[in-house]
C-alpha cells in the first residue's frame, strides 16, 4: 500500500467512493491493470453485518481475473436450488441455477464479511492503490481534464483535496454522490418491510443447507443457508404488526421456534429491518463521474443479485477506464458502459420482482390455485426448465453499446470458460490464458484481416481436443469452444477484455475491423505459471 503522506498533492488515474464489494473489486481491477487508484470509504472497518448471500459464475470468472476466485471459493457454500414450499414445508417447485459454462460452480452462498475480508486483502497486492479509510468525500469540483475530490479525515478532523481522471461513486443505494450530481433515482419502495435475522449455527437440522422460500400467505418467510456455520431466515412486517415489537429476542424467537429451530440450533448474531427497493438511476454517467452498484440501481434480494449487479458494472467499466487513460479507445466509449450495463439490470431486477411476487402472495385462495398449478405444470417436461429461464439469472448478453453490430450471432455474447492447454502443455482456465486484453480467436485457416494484426491483437487458434498446443494456438480440451462458435455460425471472434464478443465473422462474411481510434499494446498470449 502507497503512503498517504503526500494524497494533498497527489494525482490519481481513478478515485473510488465506498469500499464494499463493488468498490473492492474496482479496487482490485484497476490495481492489476497498474493504474494510480485512492479508496475513499467512511467506516473504520469491513461492515460486521452479511448483507449479499448469493453470487453465481459470472461474478466468479470476474474474480478471477484478479486471481481471487479459488481463495474466495473456498468460504463459500454450493448452492443447490431455490426450493418453494407450501405452509406445511412441503414442496411445490425447485428451481436449479443453469450452468452456462464459466468454469465455476452456478450459484454459491456466501458469508459478506469474509469475501470484503478476501476482496481488501487481494487490494493490498497493489503498490498503486490507496485506501483512505474514515474518510468521507464532501464534495466533488469537475474541471475539463480531472476531478477535484473535498474529504473530510474523521480520523483527524482535517480536510484534504485530491484530484483524480476519473470517480467510481459505489456508495451505496442512498448515494451522496448520486445526491450531488442531482440524478434522479426512479422507481419505487415496497410498502412491506422485511426483517432479517442472521445467525451462527450451534447444532444443524435437516434442510440446514438448503435455500427455502416458505409461501405462506399468513408468514412469507426466506430461509437461507450461509457459510462458515452461519444461516439468515428473512420475513415481512404485517400491517398490523408493529416494527419495533418484532425487533426484540422474543419476538425473533418466536418467528424461529415457528421454523423448528431453538437456541440449541443457532445463536442470534443481530436482526434488522429493511425495505426493498426498485430503482434505477437517470444518469450513470456525469462527465467523468460513474455510478456503480447500489448507487446506479436497487433491486429486491429474491434472486440474489444485488451485489452480483454491481460487481458486474465495475467489470464493464474499469477495463474501458484503462483503455481511454492509455490512449487505446476514444474517451466516447465510456458512453457504453450504461447502454450495456442498464437492460441486463432491467431484467435481473424484473425477474426479482416475479419471484418475490409467489413468495409473498397473502391472498390465501390465490396462493393455493398457484401451488396446484406449479405442481402440475411441474409434471410437464421442460416446465421447470422454461420457469428457470424466465425467472431466474438472464444469460450474460448485450444487445447496444461497443460491439461491431455485422449481424452475426456471436456479438454481444460473453464466450464460455473452459479448461484448455496452453502453449506450455498445462490444463488452465481459458481466461487465464487471454483474459483481460483483446484477442482474436478462429478455428480454422487463418483468415484474419490484415486490420486486427497491425493493431497488435494476439490472434489465437482454437486446436480439437488431442491436437498440439503451441505459440498463438490452445486445445480446446472438451470442445467447448469449438462447439460454441458453430452454435453461433461463426468461426472467428475478437474478444474484449471482458470476455464479451465485439465482432464475429466466417469465410464468407469476414471480421470487421477494431472499433474506431482503437490502438492496441502489443500483447502475446500469456504463458500461465
Amino acid at each position: 500500500m502507497s503512503s498517504t503522506d503526500d494524497l494533498e498533492a497527489a494525482a490519481y488515474d481513478v478515485a473510488i467512493v465506498g469500499y464494499g464489494p463493488v468498490g473492492a473489486t474496482a479496487a482490485n481491477l484497476l490495481g492489476q491493470m497498474g493504474l494510480r487508484v485512492v479508496v475513499i470509504e467512511r467506516d473504520p472497518d469491513i461492515y460486521f453485518r452479511a448483507r449479499a448471500i448469493s453470487t453465481d459464475e459470472e461474478v466468479l470468472r470476474i474474480w478471477q481475473q484478479v486471481g481471487l476466485a479459488d481463495r474466495l471459493n473456498a468460504d463459500m457454500q454450493p448452492g443447490a436450488g431455490a426450493n418453494f414450499v407450501d405452509p406445511d414445508g412441503v414442496p411445490i417447485i425447485r428451481l436449479l441455477p443453469a450452468d452456462r459454462g464459466n468454469g465455476h460452480p452456478p450459484q454459491q452462498f456466501i458469508y459478506q464479511p469474509a469475501v470484503d475480508t478476501v476482496l481488501r486483502e487481494g487490494v493490498e497486492r497493489f503498490a498503486g492503490v490507496s485506501v483512505l479509510l474514515e474518510h468521507e468525500c464532501l464534495r466533488l469540483i469537475q474541471h475539463p481534464d480531472c476531478v477535484e475530490l473535498m474529504l473530510a479525515d474523521l480520523m483527524r478532523d482535517e480536510f484534504k483535496r485530491i484530484r483524480a481522471s476519473y470517480v467510481i461513486a459505489a456508495d451505496g443505494g442512498s448515494s451522496a454522490i448520486r445526491g450531488q450530481l442531482g440524478i434522479g433515482f426512479g422507481g419505487r419502495t415496497f410498502s412491506e418491510r422485511w426483517i432479517v435475522i442472521d445467525t451462527k449455527v450451534i447444532r444443524e437440522w435437516p434442510g440446514h443447507d438448503k435455500l427455502r422460500f416458505h409461501c405462506n400467505p399468513l408468514r412469507p418467510t426466506v430461509d437461507c443457508p450461509t457459510p462458515l456455520g452461519h444461516h439468515r431466515w428473512e420475513f415481512p412486517v404485517r400491517d398490523e404488526e408493529d416494527e419495533k415489537a418484532l425487533l426484540t429476542d422474543e419476538a425473533i424467537w418466536e418467528v424461529l421456534n415457528h421454523q423448528g429451530i431453538t437456541a440449541a440450533n443457532v445463536e442470534i448474531i443481530g436482526f434488522a429491518c429493511y425495505s426493498h427497493h426498485v430503482r434505477f438511476a437517470d444518469r450513470w454517467r456525469v462527465g467523468r463521474i460513474f455510478l456503480a452498484g447500489d448507487a446506479a440501481h436497487a433491486m429486491p434480494p429474491w434472486i440474489g443479485q444485488g451485489m452480483c449487479a454491481g460487481v458486474r458494472d465495475v467489470a464493464n467499466l474499469c477495463w474501458k477506464l484503462q483503455a481511454v487513460l492509455s490512449g487505446s479507445l476514444p474517451e466516447s466509449v465510456l458512453d457504453s458502459y450504461q447502454a450495456e450495463r442498464l437492460p441486463h439490470v432491467k431484467e435481473v431486477t424484473s425477474r426479482a420482482v416475479k419471484v418475490g411476487k409467489i413468495i409473498v402472495d397473502r391472498n390465501p385462495l390465490r396462493a393455493k390455485v398457484r401451488r396446484h398449478v406449479f405442481r402440475t405444470a411441474n409434471k410437464l417436461p421442460g416446465f421447470s426448465t422454461w420457469l428457470r429461464n424466465h425467472r431466474w439469472l438472464p444469460p450474460a448478453h448485450y444487445d447496444a453499446g461497443l460491439l461491431a453490430h455485422n449481424g452475426n450471432p456471436a456479438v454481444g455474447w460473453l464466450i464460455p470458460q473452459p479448461w484448455v492447454i496452453d502453449g506450455n502443455g498445462d490444463r488452465v482456465r481459458f481466461d487465464d490464458v487471454v483474459g483481460g486484453t483483446w484477442s482474436v480467436l478462429h478455428v480454422g485457416p487463418d483468415l484474419l484481416p490484415r486490420a486486427w494484426r497491425s493493431a497488435g491483437v494476439p490472434v489465437i487458434q482454437i486446436a480439437a481436443p488431442g491436437s498440439a498446443a503451441g505459440p498463438d494456438r490452445i486445445v480446446d480440451c472438451d470442445g467447448t469452444l469449438t462447439r460454441w462458435l458453430q452454435n453461433k455460425k461463426t468461426s472467428v471472434v475478437a474478444l474484449r477484455p471482458d470476455g464479451f464478443v465485439y465482432a464475429g465473422g466466417t469465410t464468407d462474411k469476414p471480421l470487421p475491423p477494431p472499433p474506431a481510434g482503437f490502438v492496441a499494446a502489443s500483447h502475446r498470449v500469456k504463458d500461465h505459471a
